[in-house]
């Protein structure tokens, strides 16, 4: 996280956030003394007591702890390249583009005073003034937002913090929004596990956990640990953009998952429109190349940025497959999207969503031949709590039925199966999948449903599914 110092020239832009954090019943009199009269009218003879919520900036300032100066205040956040009059103004600003949904922005334990949180001055002039009264009833956590927790409470999940995880091995970060180099954001989707080819991932099953267990992070926990999703609903709010999807999109990465019994990863192509609030994914670009494989990626990367750029497209999101697993984002998951969230907003002052889709192909938890595609978002953690997860949301979606297959479609389902032919890890299609089922039986049945109506390419789908059979 980067530090915005803020101007505070003296001390007044930044004080009226202040003034209706008075403690309920306690007037601006009884919380603001004459100055050096602070400790007797603390105890004097109505016996009012400052509560850390009724200390304000100008308490602190009358009462030496804080000295108006220029760049004295900082918020540690996200770096916007702006500088606002007051910490409230900033960090509403930044916070709305990582979580749009956001109506406020500053709290004593997001600001800081020559590199210390504005609360532990609080402490310090409790300290001083009132060194007998009882305790404070509330925690340091609560009192970190006071302008903000009765929204946070109702939100369990609002999320606001940058997740920490590793730069993918072939990242090559989003810096401008251009949108033939926004495609470097996103790198290589993480989340994924690196075993080597041949080796069935995901064979033990792992049992989901509900997000209101996790708690704060903790690095003993497992990342590939799975979470259930969160709908919008169950938390009262409404989901912050709309999304449509081309069954195109959904047919090539069912069909990239299905090919090994490795995790599979690739881009998602569209475009955000900010008057609509609508995110519409229309292309699929399947990396071909084994995760971790750094040298490989590079070219790769490079022609998806050239597609995407050709074709007048965004890079909007990223895909994952999970073969043998439910369709449920992990821990790992969880912080790579929050990740590329932030990455692909960018330096730019407007809100552009990521949308995230895993596809389990041969989850036998799944109703029927079918893969299940989960699409998710991260919703990031409120500032008193930045060490918890982020909460994974299930995203409504709206399906577009295409009326044929393009031939990029095409070509890249030739060009996967060339791929992994010979591969250890490459799926043996005659095998059976279940009873009745061979596991070439379960590509066409998952297939079905997100096949265009137009027969007039089923010949070339079948030359396709022949030659899998050759390659396993």
């Amino acid at each position: 996280m980067a530090a915005l110092a803020a101007a505070s020239p003296g001390g007044d832009e930044c004080l009226e956030e202040d003034e209706d954090e008075l403690e309920p019943g306690l007037d601006e009199a009884e919380a603001e003394p004459e100055a050096g009269s602070g400790a007797k009218a603390a105890g004097g003879a109505r016996g009012a007591v400052l509560t850390r919520r009724g200390i304000t900036l100008r308490v602190l300032l009358r009462d030496g702890l804080l000295e108006p100066a220029r760049g004295v205040l900082s918020i540690y956040y996200l770096e916007t390249g702006q500088v606002f009059n007051s910490p409230s103004a900033w960090a509403t600003h930044c916070k709305r583009l990582v979580n749009p949904a956001k109506k406020s922005g500053c709290g004593w334990a997001s600001v800081r005073y020559k590199g210390q949180k504005l609360d532990q001055y609080k402490a310090a002039w409790l300290r001083q003034h009132q060194p007998n009264a009882p305790p404070a009833e509330e925690s340091l956590a609560s009192e970190g937002e006071e302008e903000e927790m009765p929204e946070e409470e109702e939100e369990e999940a609002t999320r606001e913090g940058r997740a920490v995880v590793p730069e993918p091995a072939v990242a090559k970060k989003l810096e401008e929004r251009s949108k033939k180099q926004q495609c470097k954001s996103l790198a290589e989707p993480a989340g994924t596990d690196h075993g080597p080819p041949g080796k069935r991932l995901e064979s033990k099953p792992r049992v989901p956990v509900r997000y209101c267990t996790l708690g704060t992070r903790d690095s003993a926990r497992n990342p590939q640990t799975l979470v259930e999703v969160t709908s919008f609903a169950a938390i009262n709010k409404f989901q912050p953009f709309n999304v449509a999807i081309s069954s195109n999109v959904l047919l090539l990465l069912d069909f990239h998952s299905h090919l090994t019994r490795s995790e599979v990863v690739g881009y998602l192509g569209g475009r955000w429109d900010t008057n609509t609030q609508l995110l519409t994914v229309l292309r699929a670009f399947p990396c071909r190349t084994r995760l971790g494989d750094a040298e490989a990626a590079g070219p790769v990367e490079e022609e998806i940025c050239q597609s995407l750029f050709l074709r007048g497209l965004s890079l909007v999101g990223w895909y994952h497959s999970h073969p043998f697993g439910p369709a449920l984002p992990s821990l790992h998951d969880i912080d790579a999207q929050m990740d590329y969230q932030l990455k692909l907003q960018g330096s730019g002052n407007g809100f552009q969503p990521c949308l995230a889709l895993i596809c389990g192909p041969y989850y036998h938890g799944n109703p029927g031949a079918e893969s299940k595609i989960a699409p998710f978002w991260v919703m990031p953690p409120p500032e008193q709590r930045p060490n918890d997860y982020g909460i994974p949301m299930d995203v409504e979606v709206a399906y577009i039925q295409d009326g044929f297959l393009t031939n990029d479609v095409l070509q890249e389902m030739t060009l996967l199966v060339e791929f992994y032919k010979g591969a250890p890890d490459l799926v043996k299609f005659q095998e059976l999948w279940s009873q009745d089922q061979t596991y070439l039986d379960k590509l066409k049945g998952s297939l079905a449903s997100r096949t265009p109506k137009d027969q007039s390419f089923t010949h070339i789908l079948e030359q396709i599914y022949s030659l899998l059979k050759l390659s396993s």
